[in-house]
């Protein structure tokens, strides 16, 4: 049986610690290597360029080239799975949601005081996340992402109106769940969604910090509005709400209203905040009024709650192979029967759109 090739690592980092931790935590694993580190993005290039390797981790603040600058030319000429390192600061935020943008797999947060022991506690989450990021999508995903970044940037949410959905029952409700690769497939759903559309919760896994610039993000691009949930606010239609990271959030009925239910809870299925939590409460508490969609993950995460909804009622939109970073979580989905349709990203907002208004067409009917 042949040997299957390690995975070859390029760390790019202007800490010489932070060179020195990364390269001995991949050199530790048997199945991946670290084949050379650089201090700047001059230097990596060539090394890039010469050795060729099947990811790289990148720091967001680098000397004589900004590490985004760099990402943004890096997919565009020679697109690869990229893994940002950034620091729990709000710029660190704002600058790792830009390089999620611009086709970065994914992120670790490296923290702001002892480094060292800090780094060391997070090995197994980066070797993990290099594994994901060798085996995701990338190569032909990211030059699309790349282009809609780069449009979004200036556009926003100033594309087409989109038509208002018109009545319908404040009861619907939509839940998204998703992991490595959400944060675009999310900005992807969410942009044509109308300023009337139903209320929107969603979890992305997430370390605390990241999700405020997150939402704010998308709040500055959407046509609803996007904020971190907080415990005890009503979710309101036109709006959408993410789980705080390093919270779990699920929703709650008060009355006539849905509420949100944000807590230092246990981690379900190593994830806070978890998918499972969220679609299982939308289950229990939305069933048939409820819409699910499931998109890029690694891992089974909110896959038996979705089935869970689809069992009460709700409509399930599962994101498709071709257009996920990482196909996990939607193949758990599928495997669990809890889709009701299995679509390319950029459809399933259209599919969605189409059905509730169909609905909307019948309740006018009976008025």
């Amino acid at each position: 049986m042949p040997v299957k090739p390690k995975i070859r690592v390029i760390v790019v980092d202007d800490s010489a610690l932070v060179r020195s931790l990364l390269a001995e935590i991949i050199n530790r694993q048997p199945d991946m290597e670290c084949i050379g580190t650089a201090n700047d993005p001059l230097i990596a290039r060539e090394m890039i360029r010469e050795r060729n390797p099947d990811v790289i981790t990148l720091d967001v603040e680098m000397p004589r080239m900004d590490g985004i600058d760099f990402l943004e030319r890096l997919m565009r000429l020679r697109p690869m799975p990229v893994l940002m390192v950034s620091t729990l600061t709000q710029r660190g935020a704002e600058v790792t949601i830009r390089a999620l943008e611009l086709g970065a797999v994914d992120f670790v947060a490296k923290p702001r005081v002892g480094l060292a022991s800090g780094i060391n506690a997070l090995a197994d989450e980066i070797v993990e996340k290099i594994r994901i990021a060798a085996a995701s999508h990338v190569h032909r995903l990211v030059a699309k992402a790349a282009a809609r970044a780069a449009a979004s940037a200036d556009a926003g949410a100033a594309a087409a109106p989109a038509q208002p959905l018109g009545r319908i029952s404040t009861e619907k409700l939509i839940a998204i769940g998703a992991s490595t690769g959400g944060t675009e497939a999310i900005k992807e759903v969410l942009l044509p969604m109308p300023a009337d559309a139903p209320a929107i919760v969603i979890t992305q896994h997430m370390p605390p910090g990241f999700t405020t610039s997150f939402a704010a993000r998308l709040d500055s691009l959407c046509r609803i509005g996007v904020k971190e949930a907080e415990n005890g606010e009503r979710i309101l239609p036109g709006h959408a709400y993410i789980a705080p990271g390093g919270m779990q959030f699920r929703i709650a009925r008060s009355g006539a209203n849905y509420v949100a239910v944000v807590e230092d809870a246990p981690p379900v299925n190593r994830h806070k905040p978890s998918v499972e939590v969220l679609f299982k409460s939308v289950a229990a508490v939305a069933g048939r009024n409820a819409y699910g969609i499931m998109l890029t993950g690694m891992g089974n995460d909110g896959a038996a709650a979705m089935r869970e909804m689809k069992d009460a009622g709700a409509t399930n939109y599962v994101q498709d192979e071709a257009t996920c970073v990482v196909f996990g979580m939607p193949r758990e989905a599928i495997a669990h029967g809890a889709a009701d349709e299995v679509l390319p990203l950029q459809q399933i907002t259209p599919a969605l759109l189409a059905r509730l208004r169909s609905s909307t067409d019948r309740l006018h009917h009976r008025i």
